[in-house]
């Protein structure tokens, strides 16, 4: 994976976005030198146009996660679902994009052409060369050591990506204590020393699997060699990190976060982010203003006032703010005074409520919260107190959440579903632990155009 920041991309990912992008670029610029029939766009005219489109098409197939690295079913399913979205998706965009340029007749009436050319040759790309034919160009060789439930883990999460992105040779046994739960034809019997086995297998990486540390149980000298002749050695917290953008909880310990890197929370980090949150809360208001008054008018009219309700929630270092929704429930939804989580197809909603639920309408009166400094624009979804008390318990390193700012859209909401139980709760805090480790300007951008896909979509909506 290459490292932007602190956001890692797959190697395989980066290979089919800059293909794409040179046949996006091509596309427009034969396709303007097309429409203008010989002599009304300049040269410069015609590649600023066609870097222009292949961005700008690269950045609405990225936010629809059309290079994300994952196992796919039916190809022609999948294949003509992602022409459809970007046909959707890129073509008004781009129509109204090229308002910005001089001459802008000409490069809308060339971007017909442009996506006639570009999506044909996509399309053709990914037919002959589908995702698990580019990942074997990138083969990620893995041994990892210990053959207990972690190892396994290892291999079941390895499984979720594109067939060979990441590769297991085989298991390392350790003299741990742990059931050995993996495939034994996987297990390396008798296996020379690790760096020895290390250059046999061509191993890239090798992932320490095992929770009990001490006593000799590793081979501590020979994984330095093996560090020492480029071989990356890592523990699970680092590789599941990497691999799935969360921080597992299982095997995490006080001292990864301690003196773990990343974390950081200057002042140039603080002021740009709270740049970053009013101008785009301030933009997004405006456009937004349309949309608002009509849910406020349909809202009032189904159900009554209130139309817009506060509800206290907990932000950055455990203090509680009044958090601004749009009202999608029954105005008695919680006439017992106890809270309850949301549940799928949950009666409590109303039919204008549902609507706005799915595309996330509810949520634009917290842009009011990002403007008075309650919330980020980007950020883990602030809780309820009642809950955050239950979480608390239950759930170790919860308040690592609470050292930023709470925010209208995060890495946990676009990465799993509507959390609505503990177990949820659990699964989306090792997402959120992953910002609060590498929050950075560019991570907040991938998350917004994430976003984009999720609003689309619907996904995740109760």
């Amino acid at each position: 994976m290459l490292r932007f920041f602190s956001y890692r991309v797959a190697l395989a990912s980066c290979f089919a976005l800059a293909i794409e992008a040179g046949f996006f670029f091509i596309a427009m610029v034969a396709a303007v030198a097309l429409a203008a029939h010989g002599g009304e766009a300049t040269g410069a005219r015609m590649l600023s146009a066609g870097f222009f489109f292949a961005g700008l098409m690269v950045a609405i197939n990225g936010s629809l996660g059309l290079y994300r690295q994952t196992r796919t079913g039916n190809r022609i399913r999948v294949l003509g679902g992602r022409v459809v979205l970007m046909l959707v998706v890129g073509w008004p965009v781009a129509y109204a994009a090229f308002y910005l340029f001089p001459q802008s007749e000409l490069y809308q009436s060339a971007l017909g052409y442009a996506m006639l050319f570009g999506l044909g040759a996509v399309v053709l790309l990914r037919w002959a060369m589908p995702e698990d034919h580019r990942a074997r160009f990138f083969t990620h060789r893995i041994l990892v050591l210990g053959a207990g439930p972690d190892a396994l883990n290892v291999e079941r999460a390895l499984a979720s990506l594109a067939p060979a992105a990441m590769e297991v040779v085989g298991f390392y046994p350790l003299n741990d204590g742990t059931q050995t739960v993996v495939p034994q034809k996987k297990i390396i019997a008798d296996a020379p020393l690790l760096p020895e086995l290390v250059r046999q297998l061509n191993v890239h990486e090798v992932i320490v699997a095992a929770r009990e540390r001490r006593g000799g149980v590793l081979p501590l000298r020979q994984l330095l060699d093996c560090r020492l002749r480029g071989v990356r050695v890592n523990d699970l917290p680092a590789f599941f990190e990497r691999l799935n953008g969360e921080v597992p909880i299982e095997s995490l310990k006080a001292s990864w976060l301690i003196y773990g890197d990343g974390f950081r929370q200057g002042v140039a980090r603080t002021v740009m982010k709270r740049a970053f949150d009013l101008s785009a809360a301030g933009l997004l208001l405006v456009v937004a203003a349309p949309v608002m008054v009509l849910a406020a008018i349909a809202i009032f009219l189904e159900s009554g006032r209130p139309v817009v309700f506060k509800q206290e929630r907990v932000g950055a270092g455990g203090r509680t703010f009044n958090l601004l929704k749009f009202r999608s429930m029954r105005q008695d939804a919680e006439a017992d005074g106890k809270p309850r989580w949301a549940a799928e197809k949950d009666d409590r909603v109303t039919r204008v409520g549902r609507f706005i639920r799915r595309t996330r309408i509810d949520e634009l009166p917290q842009l009011i919260n990002v403007l008075k400094g309650d919330m980020s624009f980007v950020g883990p979804r602030p809780e309820r107190p009642y809950f955050m008390a239950e979480l608390t318990e239950k759930i170790p390193f919860y308040g690592v959440r609470h050292s930023v700012k709470p925010g209208i859209t995060g890495w946990a909401q676009v990465r799993y579903c509507y959390g609505s139980s503990v177990q949820d709760a659990r699964k989306k805090l090792q997402f959120d632990l992953y910002y609060v480790k590498n929050h950075s300007l560019l991570l907040d951008l991938v998350i917004l155009f994430e976003t984009v896909r999720v609003v689309l979509l619907g996904e995740g909506a109760r």
